[in-house]
């Protein structure tokens, strides 16, 4: 297979050598820029966001990511939306796309996984991987230490609890956690009187 029909497949979600020379070559020069905005000063605020809009597809306003920041592309292949912030030490594993709508907010320690191996070994033995975007709607605040795997949608509006493992599709307007993550209840009425546990609102 030519580094041409190579590329088609790890653009399509089939099989394809993460090894070839030529996607090898494009994914380093995507690490060097991510290793310089992770070696930037926390008083560089507007450089950091200039090398944001560098390094990802899209950069909505107000995006703010805390490094240190882990992208196998550099980023390349995420979107940001509007007023987007993740804190230290989110892993994007950015074979494939991975986006973002408007007003998301990620915990630390959050991976967000595009590529995965197959199961049998004679493959894996090959290097073999595909990839699978992942799509975050609006609104959506992923705690610490979550785990997103590839293919995965999150709805609008939902939260995916601190630690959770989340291997499929979650809709919109709920919380979900566990490992694996299930939805445990939708956002309602409560909510709107309790902000965590029994504490209320008083603003």
């Amino acid at each position: 297979m030519d580094s041409k029909q190579n590329r088609e497949r790890m653009e399509s979600g089939k099989l394809y050598f993460p090894a070839d020379e030529a996607v090898m070559a494009e994914q380093t020069a995507c690490m060097e820029r991510l290793w310089e905005y992770n070696h930037s000063r926390p008083s560089e605020g507007e450089k950091r966001a200039r090398m944001l809009e560098e390094l990802f597809a899209r950069v909505g306003k107000n995006a703010y990511i805390e490094p240190p920041l882990r992208a196998n592309w550099g980023g390349a292949r995420v979107r940001l939306g509007d007023n987007f912030y993740a804190n230290f030490n989110l892993t994007l594993v950015d074979d494939a796309e991975i986006s973002f709508g408007d007003n998301c907010m990620v915990g630390p320690n959050v991976t967000i996984a595009t590529a995965g191996h197959p199961i049998l070994p004679q493959l894996r033995c090959q290097l073999l991987q595909y990839n699978l975007p992942v799509h975050i709607g609006d609104n959506v605040w992923i705690g610490a230490g979550a785990i997103i795997l590839p293919g995965v949608t999150v709805g609008d509006g939902s939260v995916i609890g601190a630690g959770s493992v989340v291997t499929k599709d979650v809709p919109g307007g709920v919380v979900a956690a566990g490992n694996p993550c299930r939805v445990l209840r939708e956002i309602g009425e409560r909510d709107r009187e309790y902000y965590y546990k029994n504490l209320r609102i008083d603003l």
